[in-house]
């Protein structure tokens, strides 16, 4: 590609050409990116400056505007590949710039105000005001005052332009085009398959095809009188012409092609021809240009994914075939930005060519081979390092030799070519050596300056193999020290930072297209280009920019996990619903069905319908049946894929990890979904049994684990959290947990119902089981509480959630004594002569009548016992399952507790306790009661009153039991080895409960129990005398109860009751309980 424009020698204002246009090209990119913001902000009621919209300020801008006044303006021109490319990008970025300009509509009351200001400030105008100020009234309508300022230019400009009729038909042609000559394609040929890819316009092989069109449309408008004397010039802008309906100025400003030029031509004369092309090429374009783009992007789409595969394969062919790679690059971004710019601006009904769902796919193969690219650089560099010291430098050595002609000048700047080519060498790729071939490629762009002139000794015209081979070398010096920056020129689409609603809505559409899901990825790794866009003139824009992509990445991953939750949360409830076919609740009609086979084949076949086994979702009949089950594991694993495609991404210094977002979004609803599992409700105070939920939790883990092999997480880190925070009371986000759930439902509902008479313990059965009642109960507490479900629980609890849940039943415990205490303080003296009488039948009986409150202490003292059994029931569960889990820590523990030494000290014997209540064993004093009642502070009571009226309590219980014989709920039953009233439960009460005041009060446990058995079995050996049936109706029950106490307590022993109490009265009582319940069973 290459164009003659000047035909004398260089003048002094046309030297340095090439650093001109390099720096003139930068500034009018950061001049267009000032003027875009100053355009949006005007457009922007909430971000137009304060001085447009002060109503004090109004009269002043009107006056301003009608007022504004004027002066002159400037251009340019150029020669050869780079020479030529940056003259026309030069000539396309001041049209921009000034169209861009005329859109801002407050342009005259801005720039009029600043120089009042200035004026104001400085007590002068700005110099420059009338200069500007006249260039803004001249460019009232830019094209039209450019096509004026363009006619000396002309001939410069359209040479330029006519040095695309080579390059600009082939890069535009159809997909069945590129189809039939297998473009990209590396494995069509495979014998060429490691041969070095050429051409001899390798710089216009990635041309973007947007930028040409662009130089094109408003080159042939600038220069148009070419368009009627050149057919070649009238070829080329046609065909432009066809191929879209808009262009882009910059970013998501766009100029409509047709109706702006026929506007323009209409008025010339002589042009109705010209005017006639556009229409047809309008035409052409709206029915044609759709599907043609169409068509390409599904040819980029395959072409692009074997690419990638076979690169990914064999990393090597990146060196041969790096042209392959950034042309595939170029063609599919000019289709994803032609497309992204039409479907913003469609002027037709039909819209089916401006949707693509299956874009996400063609972007996610851009960025595959991007990423190779990055990855395998040094392999690029190793390759083409060795190309340009063992092939080029050689080459160009044997072109310069051969030239008749070279200036000095020339011949230094060759020279230096070929030294710089030689010296290098693999080592200095190896070393990590940087490379910096920026001023070779500057000299290069000044020899097109000096060589391109007509009067030049040496012309590059007349040696277009050295510009065929400098071009190449050029090339291959980018493959080595500017990889990142040719993919920003060939794969850069950060303007879809100013599409954020059609890359939202892209976005969408892929998520809800499952074979597209994989390459949602695509989306989040295009934020990485946002920052790509800013530029140093217009640094204000970087946050604003930077934002922007930081809050769509995060909007995008955020969706990507929300999206796999949902999906990994379909599975587990399909996978909870087959773990529920399998509980022991479900065999039941299945073994009746079996049982009554027999039956039912003779009542003949109106029988009910055998049911389905679990397993049967299993059997398939042939491969092509898909169930739901199967959809979901396929939708998650292509999402799955899209999120473990990247480790990590880079935004704007901040780093991105996919993973973790589906982890978090894991942890959430794993919390969610345990907790409602549970199915609590608090108005029918209805829960899930343990058993069921923990059938569920373990199917949904199961489930969430089997995602390890999609996405490499760590699950078990998730396990961790959720199932630690529900060990809880609270999880982390103040929500309630499953152990505060479930505590709250032992105790207001299980135990509450205990109280009300409603449930009894049965000891024989280690459960709490329904007493047949005129309100039947909403649940059967044997369900809740016999020893599997208690596993079960202690398996969701934990250690920690068991330790919760017994601080709970401690509390309610140590609410229970403190009222008893006050009981005691009220019957105190009483209780204090019967003491020291037990001995004196006649007078305990007369104190005893003069006591208040018997009942309740009896009643208080069985709630506590009821409590305390069902949290031995509890702590036997979790020892089961710690002896599971940790068999060598909890024996270890056991035998810690075991041997400690009877003179240790009080403090440190219950650390060991603690320890030991903690794995769930069970201790002489149980170290969560002692805390809980050794918290309650009476105020004005001495230590030694409080040890006073913790003996009183004692003796009180003991007084009162006698008391119990005239129930009739008291008769004991050998089946349930207990009573219907709980009263067994007293012994463990009694026991704990002395256990822990004496330990509190520094008293002898064992001196004070010796007491209390001695007060118990005097008043019960009073009854054994009374001859009212009514009253000792249950006589041998409660002695029973003696038994019960002495078995329950480490401190007392069968020797000691025989001293108190004959043990024939005991042999007796249970003969006579168990004689009793044979004959009532019958």
């Amino acid at each position: 590609m290459s164009a003659t424009l000047s035909r004398g020698s260089l003048q002094p204002g046309q030297q340095k050409l090439a650093e001109k246009f390099t720096i003139l090209n930068d500034r009018g990119i950061g001049m267009l990116t000032r003027i875009y913001n100053i355009k949006k902000a005007c457009g922007d009621p909430k971000a137009k400056p304060s001085y447009l919209i002060d109503k004090n300020l109004e009269s002043a801008v009107k006056f301003i505007v009608r007022k504004f006044p004027a002066v002159e303006t400037r251009n340019n021109n150029t020669v050869n590949f780079d020479l030529t490319k940056n003259y026309l990008d030069l000539v396309v970025t001041y049209t921009n710039l000034m169209m861009l300009l005329s859109r801002i509509e407050e342009r005259k009351a801005i720039i009029g105000l600043y120089n009042y200001a200035h004026e104001m400030t400085h007590g002068s105008s700005d110099r420059e005001y009338p200069r500007l100020g006249q260039m803004i009234v001249d460019y009232e309508n830019p094209l039209k005052k450019m096509m004026e300022e363009f006619v000396p230019h002309g001939k410069s400009l359209s040479d330029a332009l006519l040095s695309l009729q080579m390059v600009y038909p082939r890069r535009n042609l159809s997909a069945d085009q590129w189809r039939n000559a297998q473009l990209l394609s590396l494995i069509s040929a495979p014998s060429t398959m490691l041969n070095p890819a050429q051409s001899d316009t390798m710089p216009c092989e990635y041309l973007s095809l947007d930028a040409m069109e662009k130089w094109i449309v408003f080159g042939f408008i600038l220069c148009h009188g070419v368009l009627n004397s050149d057919q070649a010039a009238l070829s080329l802008w046609k065909l432009a012409l066809q191929s879209s309906t808009c262009l882009c100025l910059f970013r998501d400003e766009v100029f409509h092609i047709h109706k702006a030029a026929e506007d323009l031509f209409i008025n010339i004369r002589g042009y109705n021809k010209r005017v006639n092309d556009i229409k047809e090429c309008k035409e052409q374009a709206l029915s044609h240009a759709g599907l043609m783009h169409r068509e390409r992007r599904k040819f980029l789409r395959s072409a692009l994914k074997e690419l990638a595969t076979v690169l990914s394969d064999q990393p090597g062919l990146l060196g041969p075939k790096a042209l392959f790679v950034f042309m595939a690059l170029s063609f599919a971004r000019d289709e994803i930005i032609w497309l992204l710019r039409h479907a913003d601006n469609i002027q037709k009904k039909s819209t089916d060519d401006f949707i693509d769902k299956h874009i996400a796919e063609l972007i996610f193969y851009m960025e595959e081979l991007r990423a190779h690219v990055r990855k395998y650089g040094p392999v690029m560099q190793r390759y083409y390092v060795q190309y340009l010291s063992g092939f080029d430098a050689v080459v160009l050595n044997e072109l310069v030799q051969n030239l008749s002609v070279c200036p000095e000048d020339e011949s230094i700047i060759m020279s230096s070519f070929v030294n710089t080519m030689t010296s290098l060498s693999v080592k200095q790729v190896e070393d990590g050596d940087v490379f910096d071939f920026r001023g070779m490629r500057l000299d290069w762009f000044r020899l097109q300056a000096y060589t391109s002139v007509s009067k030049a000794s040496l012309g590059i015209a007349d040696h277009r193999e050295l510009g065929k081979m400098m071009n190449t070398i050029i090339f291959h010096t980018k493959m080595v020290d500017s990889l990142v920056e040719m993919l920003v020129e060939t794969s850069d689409l950060s303007i879809f930072c100013f599409y954020s609603r059609a890359f939202e809505k892209m976005f969408q559409q892929c998520l809800e297209l499952p074979s597209q899901s994989r390459h949602s990825i695509s989306f989040p790794l295009l934020c990485t280009h946002f920052m790509s866009c800013t530029h140093e003139l217009c640094p204000e824009e970087r946050h604003h920019i930077g934002d922007r992509s930081l809050s769509l990445c995060n909007m995008f991953l955020d969706e990507m996990a929300k999206q796999a939750r949902n999906l990994i949360t379909d599975i587990c409830t399909e996978q909870c619903t087959l773990s529920d076919q399998l509980l022991p609740k479900h065999c039941a009609k299945t073994i009746s069905q079996a049982v009554n086979k027999k039956s039912k084949k003779q009542m003949g076949k109106k029988g009910e319908p055998e049911r389905e086994k679990p397993g049967v979702e299993s059997m398939r009949k042939n491969r092509l049946l898909v169930t739901n089950l199967d959809k979901l594991h396929t939708a998650l694993s292509e999402l799955c894929f899209s999120i473990n495609y990247v480790p990590n991404m880079v935004i704007w210094e901040h780093t991105f990890t996919p993973r973790e977002y589906l982890t978090s979004h894991l942890e959430i609803r794993f919390t969610k979904s345990i907790v409602g599992m549970t199915m609590y409700n608090q108005a029918t105070q209805e829960i899930a049994k343990p058993s069921e939920l923990l059938t569920s939790v373990r199917a949904y883990m199961t489930v969430l684990q089997s995602i390890e092999n999609y996405v490499q997480i760590d699950i078990t880190r998730v396990f961790n959290n959720v199932l630690l925070q529900q060990t809880q009371h609270l999880d982390s986000h103040g929500e309630p947990t499953i152990t505060s759930l479930y505590t709250n439902w032992y105790l207001e509902t299980l135990l509450r119902q205990v109280s009300n008479g409603h449930i009894a313990y049965f000891p024989a059965m280690k459960a709490f089981v329904n007493l047949p009642t005129e309100n039947e109960l909403t649940f059967n507490a044997e369900e809740y509480s016999d020893i599997s479900e208690m596993r079960s629980l202690s398996e969701l609890l934990g250690p920690y959630g068991m330790k919760f849940l017994s601080e709970s039943l401690m509390w309610h415990i140590s609410s229970q004594v403190a009222e008893l205490k006050k009981l005691v303080v009220d019957n105190v003296e009483i209780l204090t002569q019967m003491r020291t009488s037990f001995d004196k039948p006649e007078h305990m009986a007369s104190l005893f009548k003069k006591l208040s409150s018997v009942d309740s202490v009896l009643k208080r003292m069985t709630i506590i016992g009821v409590i305390l059994s069902f949290r031995s029931l509890a702590q036997e569960a979790l020892r089961d399952v710690l002896s599971c889990h940790i068999p060598f820590l909890v024996s270890s523990v056991e035998d810690f507790k075991d041997h400690i030494p009877r003179e240790t000290d009080m403090k440190v014997a219950m650390n060991v306790y603690e320890l030991s209540s903690a794995a769930g064993l069970p201790c002489e004093i149980d170290p969560a009661l002692v805390v809980a009642l050794s918290s309650q502070k009476s105020e004005n009571i001495s230590p030694e009153e409080e040890y006073k009226i913790a003996c009183l309590l004692m003796v009180f219980v003991a007084v009162s039991m006698p008391t119990l014989a005239s129930n009739v709920m008291s008769q004991y039953s050998p089946a349930i080895q207990g009573h219907c009233n709980n009263i067994h439960c007293l012994a463990k009460a009694i026991n704990q409960i002395a256990a822990a005041l004496f330990t509190i009060h520094k008293g002898s446990i064992e001196d004070r129990l010796k007491e209390f058995l001695a007060l118990a079995s005097s008043s019960l050996l009073k009854i054994g005398q009374e001859t009212d049936k009514t009253t000792t109706r249950n006589r041998e029950s409660v002695y029973l109860l003696l038994d019960m106490i002495v078995q329950e307590s480490p401190f007392l022993t069968m020797d000691l009751l025989e001293s108190c109490f004959p043990y024939v009265l005991l042999r007796n009582a249970y003969h006579a309980v168990y004689k009793q319940s044979v004959s009532s069973s019958a």
